[in-house]
């Protein structure tokens, strides 16, 4: 109803879904609404005003219903991961259980730097029914409950406590999630009581806007002491991290590489910068990379870091590089670009690239060191290419990506997060075209595979229907978080699942028993309250949830159970049990630091701590 030319009377949730559809980017000059639509589970909290605003636009903006609000975030997040952050979906919850389901998920986003909007219910603001069903009574603050705990895991917190605030805050969360160096989740909670208060909104602030990324310049004196840097270099390395894709700067990132002849290495979030034919990339990085990557990053004498934030399994907790190697840090967060005393340069990786590209004409790294690095390339190709192979070996992880990846097509999407598989798709698995790999390692979430897929998915079909979204998952992370199968199967957004079963948290133990522990509370067989292990039927549960699957006994029955789900058009789960012992990746992996026990009754557990602290002599500490 309209209250005046100027304004017009809507509830909370109405107002803030008339907003969300009123605003678009532009991207690659074409407009598209920046929120792709919600994902929503209904309670109490929402359904009655939230859920209000929402019907009459079901047609416009999808709401996708989710099992569990955990799982919706890691959608969402995998949705935006895809869109390289440039849309975004809301994920709506109702107060108490169904809003702290969804933490986890925030965190995930919050660590991986991906936007999304949580819309979440809250106690009712005039307290007067209080103490209310599922809240949390906090004696001495009353103000405080369930919500607050998102203060640590969001990038933008606000409580709706009256209509008007929309006005400032809904801005505000919009310009947190699409500004390059703060994106992260926004939260709002909305008091159910306020989110059914009506208001006289300005007719103003439901225009049409459309929105565009910022693209921050470098300064010219940071460029400037950069290309003079990296131009005294005898041995420069480019490390590409996940920025380099969100800033749509592959292109700058290959033209300078190459024009200068210097190495690229690849983090984790960085897979699929470079397509593995490229004769500059060295492979990955750090933890779980190559020995050709780790080879020539002990050697550099100076690294030009972009768009990476420097994790420890990058950085092999600071031992992968040279003691008295400089970085160059390139990215347009300060936080990171400062990170180790490097020598910042904060700005667009797109821009800065260029900028740098601009002031280092003329300069090309020593070839002896450019073929040495190929060189070791090559070797690391061999190695890999034999630790794919199958045949008269036990099953493993590295078998199975090595099958798929011969069968996929190029603009398939890989999906993994945690246990071993990230470390094994990072280590084997050869990109064939840019941005295809999506390996969650950011916060290393199990659970994060088949609800990243299904959000990847809904993504991915709205601009490449042919291509499939392959999720890569273990039995942990499969009993953890499997029902977006149902998801998938119901919105009919088809994946292709490989659930390779060792038994348990098979990468765990191996990290157990390297540490010099006995195997305990990690295989389903070496837990002592299970008197009688057995193995779950994955095939016959993924049926259940309307999915074709199959179980294969080896990697060539893998291979013709992947073309028959290629041809499919629903849903296929494909089952396969994997060594839990044998045929793991054993090289090109860095020193990472754990906590070892300084003391123990076990011999082996000592003797394993002293040799873990020897590899410390390596660690750069801080310069």
């Amino acid at each position: 109803m309209t209250a005046s030319a100027q304004t017009i009377r809507l509830t909370v949730a109405q107002a803030i879904v008339r907003y969300l559809m009123n605003q678009y980017i532009e991207i690659d000059g074409v407009e598209t609404r920046i929120c792709g639509g919600g994902f929503g589970i209904f309670g109490h909290g929402n359904v009655p005003c939230l859920g209000e605003a929402l019907f009459p636009v079901q047609d416009e903006m999808p709401l996708y219903r989710g099992q569990n609000e955990q799982s919706m975030g890691f959608a969402a997040a995998a949705y935006a991961k895809y869109h390289l952050r440039r849309r975004f979906m809301f994920c709506t919850a109702s107060a108490g259980p169904g809003t702290a389901n969804l933490l986890t998920a925030s965190a995930l986003a919050h660590a991986n730097r991906l936007p999304m909007l949580m819309l979440c219910g809250d106690t009712f603001l005039t307290r007067l029914p209080d103490p209310v069903l599922q809240q949390l009574e906090h004696f001495g603050n009353p103000t405080l409950g369930v919500n607050d705990a998102f203060k640590a895991v969001t990038r933008f917190w606000d409580r709706i406590t009256h209509p008007a605030q929309i006005i400032q805050s809904l801005p505000a969360a919009l310009n947190t999630m699409l500004d390059p160096a703060v994106c992260g989740p926004a939260f709002l909670g909305l008091p159910q009581d306020v989110q059914g208060w009506a208001y006289d909104y300005p007719t103003e602030f439901f225009e049409r806007r459309v929105h565009r990324i910022r693209r921050q310049a470098p300064d010219s004196a940071e460029i400037a002491d950069a290309a003079a840097l990296l131009a005294s270099a005898k041995r420069p390395m480019i490390i590409a991290g996940g920025g380099v894709q969100y800033s749509g700067a592959v292109a700058e990132l290959t033209a300078f590489a190459e024009a200068h002849a210097i190495p690229v290495v690849e983090t984790i979030a960085g897979r699929a910068n470079m397509v593995a034919e490229n004769a500059l990339n060295i492979g990955p990085l750090g933890v779980t990379g190559s020995d050709s990557a780790n080879a020539i990053s002990e050697e550099a004498d100076v690294i030009l870091a972009v768009g990476t934030r420097l994790q420890d399994f990058t950085t092999g907790s600071w031992t992968a590089f040279a003691k008295d190697a400089r970085i160059i840090g390139m990215n347009v967060g300060r936080h990171d670009a400062a990170k180790h005393l490097s020598l910042p340069v904060v700005g667009d990786a797109k821009l800065s690239l260029q900028a740098l590209g601009d002031a280092m004409a003329g300069y090309t790294a020593p070839a002896e060191w450019t073929g040495k690095a190929q060189g070791e390339r090559a070797k690391w190709d061999a190695y890999v290419a034999d630790n794919v192979a199958h045949g008269n070996r036990p099953n493993s992880y590295a078998q199975a990506i090595g099958v798929v990846n011969a069968l996929c097509d190029k603009r398939d999407r890989v999906v993994a997060a945690a246990g071993g598989l990230p470390a094994e798709v990072t280590a084997n698995w050869r990109t064939l075209d840019i941005g295809t790999v999506d390996v969650e390692f950011g916060f290393s979430c199990m659970g994060y595979e088949i609800a990243g897929g299904w959000g990847a998915r809904i993504a991915q079909s709205e601009r490449e229907s042919t291509s499939d979204t392959v999720v890569f998952t273990g039995d942990g992370s499969y009993l953890l978080m499997n029902s977006d199968i149902y998801s998938s199967v119901l919105t009919q957004k088809k994946m292709i699942i490989l659930v390779l079963d060792n038994g348990g948290f098979a990468v765990i133990n191996k990290l157990q028993n390297n540490t010099g522990n006995e195997s305990f509370n990690n295989l389903i067989k070496d837990c002592p309250t299970v008197p009688e292990p057995f193995a779950v039927d994955f095939e016959a549960h993924a049926r259940s949830m309307g999915a074709d699957a199959v179980t294969v006994a080896n990697p060539a029955e893998l291979g013709e159970a992947f073309k028959r789900a290629k041809a499919s058009d629903k849903t296929s789960v494909i089952v396969m049990q994997v060594d839990p012992y044998e045929g793991w990746t054993t090289e090109g992996h860095t020193w990472w630091e754990v906590g070892t026990a300084q003391v123990s009754a076990n011999k082996n557990v000592r003797e394993k701590h002293v040799e873990w602290e020897l590899e410390r002599v390596k660690q750069r500490q801080g310069v």
